[in-house]
């Protein structure tokens, strides 16, 4: 496939080129640079006009519940999704799984719709749940990261106990990664030191919700007099969900240990547990990521994600954030977390995950600044196609 005349923002720094020709081969970019001949019997497309930029990395989902769509809303966050006693898991538990799968695929479906071509879930419910997710992105083009997780929560009691993970339950983590790309693990407080120590002894992808409400910090710190934050650490993960509530010292480890974290701004600001500082997490030098959260009581789109975490931002901080910095949050930075550096960006031998905007559309015209106006002006109907791994799986060119 050659597409021409396209302006793209290129490489990991989202450099703007106002027109090039770009070659896909296969599920990667092959070439990018002007004045490229059609090779025989290759589609060619003239997209004079239009943008690419790379497809958008949902870092941190919970498509499971998407059948449950504002339900509780007069319910605080532990009520509404504490892993054992909340409102979620008692929906997940007694729902039908061809329900589940139903939901889960339109979700899919919508992220496609959005820009989305990969995203990270935190997949509940153990291997049967993994298999329902398994089943619900069966032909949906979407690339999937799916992190697992044991149905397996202690109390307090064990938690200051420190008693180990059962030896039924290690059988089962064994049988569960060999389903998934890795662990999504609920939290601290409901995993003693021994726990978590034993999760990090995988090779696989690990994360960890840390630092979300205000409440398990509290609980935290009666508990283990140590911040939620730095127990998650036992954990060695990849990276951290949320860090709503993280003091400067938690970004200072995060960063120190090369930790990414993945912000939900709008999920937070749902459930009124405050808004994200990601201009101290910058500072701090942590990589920092952005995802939609549980499509229960969020919608999975990432344009609104970034319009509202730029605009909020910079009122809450009263000082100016690179648009650039934001889009990097959703394409760029989460190639990192996920270390893949073929993720994320639009360059030479990198996967072939795109959206192509039209920038003559009503709200995008004239473009003077493209990184703002995909930031705060684009949306769905901005786009004209998405293509996952060089094949086009929404829209037309």
């Amino acid at each position: 496939m050659l597409i021409k005349n396209i302006s793209v923002l290129y490489g990991s720094d989202l450099k703007y080129l106002s027109s090039v020709d770009v070659r896909v081969s296969g599920q990667y970019f092959k070439q990018i640079r002007k004045s490229l001949r059609v090779a025989s019997k290759e589609e060619c497309y003239d997209c004079e006009g239009f943008l690419m930029i790379p497809g958008f990395v949902n870092a941190h989902t919970h498509i499971g519940d998407s059948l449950a769509k504002d339900l509780g809303l007069e319910l605080d966050a532990e009520q509404r999704i504490h892993p054992i006693s909340g409102l979620k898991h008692r929906i997940l538990s007694t729902s039908k799984p061809s329900h589940l799968v139903d939901f889960m695929r339109n979700a899919c479906v919508s992220m496609i719709r959005k820009g989305i071509t990969t995203f990270i879930d935190f997949r509940e419910g153990g291997i049967d749940g993994i298999n329902l997710i398994q089943k619900a992105i069966r032909h949906v083009p979407i690339r999937p990261v799916i992190l697992g997780r044991l149905e397996y929560y202690q109390d307090k009691r064990s938690v200051k106990q420190n008693v180990p993970l059962p030896k039924s339950k290690r059988i089962e983590l064994q049988q569960l990664l060999r389903k998934c790309d890795g662990l999504g693990i609920s939290g601290s407080n409901e995993n003693s030191d021994s726990v978590l120590r034993y999760y990090s002894k995988f090779k696989k992808i690990k994360a960890i919700h840390s630092a979300e409400t205000n409440q398990s910090c509290k609980t935290s710190k009666k508990l283990t007099n140590r911040t939620e934050t730095h127990r998650c650490l036992l954990l060695r993960p990849n990276f951290l969900v949320h860090m709503t509530h993280a003091s400067r010292r938690d970004l200072q480890l995060a960063a120190k240990n090369k930790i990414s974290i993945v912000v939900c701004p709008r999920a937070n600001a749902s459930l009124a547990e405050g808004i994200p500082d990601v201009s101290l997490m910058i500072k701090a030098g942590c990589n920092v990521t952005i995802g939609t959260d549980n499509v229960m009581f969020n919608s999975p789109d990432m344009f609104r994600e970034l319009d509202y975490l730029w605009k909020v931002s910079m009122g809450m901080k009263k000082s100016r954030i690179d648009p650039k910095t934001i889009l990097k949050m959703a394409t760029v930075n989460a190639g990192k977390l996920l270390r893949n550096k073929k993720l994320g960006m639009i360059q030479e031998n990198t996967l072939a995950d795109c959206i192509i905007i039209d920038k003559r559309t009503i709200d995008l015209a004239p473009m003077h600044n493209p990184y703002a106006s995909i930031v705060h002006r684009a949306s769905e109907n901005a786009i004209k196609a998405v293509i996952i791994g060089g094949k086009i799986a929404h829209g037309t060119i």
